[in-house]
């Protein structure tokens, strides 16, 4: 029964998960397309966003596969994907000021940021073995009853914990750099009303696999320890 309900509950997530980002990957394909009136490539976007935010120590690099952007707050430097950081169109410049929106909120010490920042070496490992952990326990308590086999579970149970706060905590960090990235698209007139319209979808979509992410990871902890309840 153990096995059937977390296979459902898990195949379930999967599905959701690959809807949500096939809908990402087809907006960006459409957003593609709608090029800038003002003819900027995705760095050339990212590196004025930096220059009006006064940030002169973050470097805009390419780097390579597809919707690979990020930011790294260790070496300073704003990571555009090969399509965002040659592309001169709404899907470019909607991902390329939302990963700048990470650098400046890394500037500003956004307190989400920081806390997301000191959670990551732990979490890094947690969210490794969790699982293992997880399923070991399970394994130990049903062949040798409760125990030690509850307690490597309930340990199993508080590292994956770590990860669901961890991705919840992601939330407010990605839609604060989308909401910054929009404002400052707008302020700045770098986009039309059309294109504008382009990047807050695409962003919102983007914004919907975190929040998949942390559902997910949350609906899979309150399986676990309704498991753990039971037994």
């Amino acid at each position: 029964m153990f096995s059937s309900g977390y296979m459902l509950l898990a195949g379930a997530i999967m599905l959701i998960s690959m809807f949500v980002s096939s809908k990402l990957k087809s907006k960006f394909a459409q957003y593609s397309k709608v090029q800038l009136r003002n003819g900027m490539s995705g760095a050339e976007i990212a590196e004025k966003m930096l220059s009006d935010h006064g940030i002169r120590d973050v470097k805009v690099i390419s780097t390579p596969g597809m919707l690979t952007d990020h930011y790294n707050p260790q070496k300073k430097t704003v990571n555009l994907s090969e399509g965002v950081y040659n592309q001169r169109n709404a899907a470019a410049a909607a991902v390329a000021a939302h990963e700048v929106g990470h650098a400046v909120q890394h500037a500003k010490a956004y307190k989400w940021l920081q806390m997301r920042s000191k959670m990551v070496p732990l979490v890094s490992i947690a969210s490794k073995f969790s699982q293992w952990v997880i399923f070991g326990g399970i394994a130990l308590m049903a062949s040798q009853g409760a125990g030690l086999g509850q307690n490597i579970l309930i340990i199993g149970l508080i590292m994956f914990a770590m990860g669901t706060a961890f991705s919840f905590i992601t939330l407010p960090v990605e839609y604060d750099a989308s909401n910054r990235a929009l404002v400052w698209l707008r302020n700045k007139n770098m986009v039309s009303q059309e294109e504008f319209a382009g990047a807050q979808d695409a962003l919102k979509w983007a914004a919907r696999t975190y929040v998949v992410a942390a559902l997910g990871s949350l609906a899979t902890l309150l399986y676990f320890m309704k498991y753990l309840n039971r037994r």
